[in-house]
């Protein structure tokens, strides 16, 4: 199973769940999702989709200024995105705990 095809399908509930836990900049998010074990993400496919989160009204942002480089814009979650989280957050565990029960029928360990 290609596993970056499975990133891709979860990826916004994945980066809403790392931004609800502390705001961060876009290599941070990447960063934070390697980091658990995500490690197929794209840079390109979390900025995007850092974008598209913000401009559908779920994450908030602002500017900090860098002494290392450029400013950095941080994204953090608002009430809208709570609320999608929460709502993609059952959805998953509806679906992972379909897929465990086939598997577990199947006789495949986890």
């Amino acid at each position: 199973m290609d596993a970056t095809q499975l990133v891709k399908g979860v990826l916004d509930l994945a980066v809403l769940a790392v931004v609800a836990r502390e705001d961060g900049y876009g290599y941070d998010v990447v960063r934070r999702l390697r980091a658990a074990g995500l490690e197929d993400v794209g840079d390109a496919s979390v900025y995007g989709t850092l974008r598209r989160l913000y401009s559908a009204g779920a994450l908030t942002s602002y500017v900090v200024p860098s002494d290392e480089g450029p400013h950095r814009k941080y994204y953090g979650i608002n009430a809208q995105g709570r609320d999608a989280l929460a709502s993609q957050g059952k959805t998953w565990a509806a679906f992972a705990g379909t897929m465990a029960g086939l598997l577990d029928e199947a006789g495949v360990k986890a």
